[in-house]
């Protein structure tokens, strides 16, 4: 019966049975776990481990007991948490908002990106992606019926845009450019002369911009600038942020998309059937999170002193490099000169008693290198720990 399935989906293979390519899926994942490995592949801030603040949690269990709560909820979002929302996005993106005409609540960031791409794309409309990327840009544009243009970010530039790269692809079919800002994987902060660039390319070429900020929160050293922020960019931008990352509400499954008036009316009209509702639930906690944010102080203070370690322990290995990560909790590590990748990943499983990513998951230029998500687990030093096996495992590789 596969044959029947749409073309695109056809394609995807592994989804309950591969250990480590397509640990997302299934259980396989958590039975690593269960076998003594620790698990750092998921971006998902503390995991497994207990992280709701108090008044998020007091938040979530009034909600539960709240008349409302197995009902539904406004297909487009809680207004309240919008308002919060709205009030965030002036203080943090530099963006001026009507809370009830600009911002859609999605069920995770991730049908919000989808929700994004759908709302534009036709069949044989090409894609411009950044790469190394988020799958999943190139996974929605394959499963629309469009075309992934891949251009590709290079080291040397430390991962900034070389907007000729950007020419040299453009086609009568162009219609959108996709942006992971901050990027995952590499945790590049795009800087203003990349961005005011690529916000110059895409008026003139009369392009959309999907922008995922996902990995937003925490930038340390660098200055985060929202492109819907640029002149001429609001007309043409829609940006999907998560709660996932910066709060550690993952599991929550509550996103936001923020756009202009005109596209924001036929997401708005569209959103019961493609979307549904998010969790009422989950939307009333994620405003007490909204309302008092200093709870995240913490998880800066922790991702900051972990990825300083893991640059540290991981640059100490011959033919191993890093560049200490600009955001975020994660790290790309170069292992090229060692050999395959996919291979690391499985021996470091095997003697590390770790499970990173296989940087060819995030597209062209991701061969050769692997992710490591720092942001697992409480206890900074467990993370610590695993790093100094990582180490040790991949000299021992070299012998």
């Amino acid at each position: 019966m596969k044959q029947k399935m749409r073309k695109a989906f056809q394609k995807f293979e592994g989804g309950l049975f591969s250990e480590v390519e397509k640990a997302d899926v299934g259980d396989s994942y958590q039975k690593l776990g269960e076998q003594g490995v620790d698990l750092m592949g998921w971006a998902d801030p503390y995991n497994p481990d207990f992280s709701l603040p108090d008044h998020v949690l007091k938040a979530t269990l009034d909600a539960v007991n709240a008349p409302l709560s197995a009902h539904y909820t406004a297909p487009i979002g809680n207004d309240d948490l919008k308002v919060a929302i709205a009030k965030k996005l002036k203080r943090q993106n530099g963006l001026e908002v009507v809370a009830k005409r600009n911002i859609l609540i999605t069920p995770g960031s991730d049908s919000g990106l989808y929700y994004a791409m759908l709302s534009f794309l036709d069949a044989e409309d090409e894609v411009m992606i950044p790469t190394p990327s988020y799958p999943n840009n190139f996974q929605n544009v394959e499963i629309l019926g469009a075309k992934a243009i891949p251009i590709q970010l290079k080291e040397k530039d430390d991962f900034q845009i070389d907007i000729k790269e950007f020419e040299k692809r453009l086609t009568p079919k162009t219609k959108m450019v996709v942006l992971t800002h901050p990027n995952n994987p590499t945790t590049t902060v795009f800087n203003e002369s990349s961005l005011f660039q690529l916000a110059d390319f895409i008026i003139k070429n009369d392009l959309i911009l999907v922008c995922d900020q996902a990995f937003e929160d925490f930038t340390y050293e660098n200055k985060m600038i929202t492109p819907a922020s640029l002149p001429g960019m609001w007309e043409r931008t829609i940006t999907v942020f998560s709660v996932s990352k910066g709060m550690g509400f993952s599991g929550y499954r509550v996103g936001y998309l923020v756009t202009n008036d005109v596209i924001m009316d036929a997401l708005y009209g569209a959103a019961v059937s493609v979307l549904g509702a998010t969790n009422s639930i989950a939307q009333v906690a994620v405003l007490a999170a909204f309302e008092d944010q200093s709870f995240m102080k913490a998880f800066e203070n922790s991702f900051d002193y972990r990825r300083k370690k893991a640059y540290e322990i991981l640059n100490q290995i011959p033919n191993v490099s890093m560049k200490l990560p600009e955001s975020g909790f994660l790290c790309w590590v170069d292992v090229s000169k060692l050999g395959n990748a996919s291979d690391i990943v499985s021996y470091l499983i095997q003697h590390a008693k770790v499970c990173v990513n296989d940087g060819i998951n995030y597209g062209p230029g991701g061969e050769g290198h692997i992710r490591i998500v720092l942001g697992v687990y409480k206890d900074d030093e467990r993370v610590v720990d695993a790093l100094r096996r990582i180490k040790s495992a991949l000299i021992d590789y070299q012998k």
